[in-house]
């Protein structure tokens, strides 16, 4: 999922307690679902990173190939900045054990451990160079989901190594995205035991999904309410990824739909969805539950008849880094939290 591919309006986008809540709000209650629940918000128990202990030291210089072909070599880990449009780059650094040395972050990255840095994309997911260059970091971390290029070219004219890492934003990307930021870091060997644990909490987050029920489909809807942002993911987007890992069918892919595309109420009463998946802030910025119920065709749908809403954090839900299985773990929890509507 590039920042080509989705367009412009996805530079909008700025990152286990599962109940049924209040029908206004989507916050969820903690109590047991009845069979007819409405809103859930799925949440991880535990919101920050798991860094690897003892943290690796790194073997330095590293001499790895950049996403765009430019060989780089990387002397100095002490101030490392990682940013991309999702956060995961900087989650996987963390995880790695190599927190303390992150100097800033971008705004997508909000899990604790990181939420105090400065923040270097004030404009959205554009880079600030004034605002990267007074961090003076050792080495930048990105993808080609953040920029603008000239400032990119600006640090590494100033001598900074700038390494880009493949940008799809896949679960199966994910190991390759690992040991990419490893390389770079100089710690190959500790990435490879980061990818060990990605894999084995994916795999029991996807031993953890109901089987013999009829899988629901869910439909992901991006919502920027205050800038009159709708729009239904389909294939490619990486909720569909996502729906799918959870145990549903991804209902925008179900219709023919591929990456993000306008939202229309003849499109969502066609896709049909038991579930709506929204990020939180989205369904905030369209006043909540009973403000998502009044946009067209929402309504009309099995979800929208049922309430059947289901809410995640921003920061979390598309990161794609290494909290993936806890998400996936999270995100069928709560879809699955009393089937799907009926």
């Amino acid at each position: 999922m590039t920042r080509r591919a989705l367009g412009p309006v996805v530079l909008l986008l700025t990152g286990l307690l599962v109940g049924c809540s209040a029908p206004a709000g989507g916050t969820a209650s903690g109590t047991a679902p009845a069979a007819d629940c409405g809103p859930v918000t799925a949440a991880l128990t535990d919101t920050d990173v798991t860094a690897l202990d003892p943290p690796p030291t790194p073997t330095l210089p590293a001499t790895v190939t950049s996403a765009d072909g430019r060989t780089v070599t990387v002397t100095d880990t002490s101030r490392i900045l990682p940013v991309n449009m999702y956060g995961s780059i900087a989650e996987i650094v963390f995880s790695l054990g190599l927190g303390g040395n992150v100097v800033g972050r971008d705004t997508s990255t909000t899990f604790p451990a990181a939420a105090g840095l400065p923040v270097v994309t004030p404009a959205g997911h554009d880079l600030a160079a004034e605002a990267v260059l007074a961090l003076d970091p050792t080495v930048v971390l990105a993808d080609d989901s953040i920029g603008p290029p000239e400032v990119l070219n600006q640090l590494r004219t100033a001598g900074i190594p700038v390494v880009l890492i493949e940008s799809e934003q896949t679960l199966a990307a994910v190991p390759a995205h690992v040991r990419a930021v490893a390389a770079a870091l100089g710690v190959a060997p500790a990435g490879e035991e980061l990818v060990a644990r990605v894999e084995a909490d994916l795999a029991e987050a996807r031993r953890g999904v109901p089987q013999g029920a009829a899988a629901p489909r869910i439909a992901f809807l991006y919502l920027r309410g205050t800038a009159g942002v709708y729009l239904i993911g389909g294939k490619g987007a990486g909720s569909d990824a996502m729906i799918e890992a959870a145990g549903g069918v991804d209902a925008g892919t179900a219709i023919g739909l591929a990456k993000f595309r306008p939202l229309t109420s003849e499109g969502l009463i066609n896709a049909a969805p038991d579930v709506l998946l929204v990020m939180s802030s989205g369904l905030a910025s369209v006043g909540g539950v009973d403000g998502l119920l009044k946009l067209p065709g929402v309504g009309q749908t099995p979800a929208g008849e049922n309430r059947r809403i289901v809410d995640m954090d921003d920061g979390v839900l598309l990161t794609f880094g290494t909290r993936s299985g806890k998400v996936v773990q999270a995100l069928s929890d709560a879809v699955h939290s009393c089937g799907a509507a009926s």
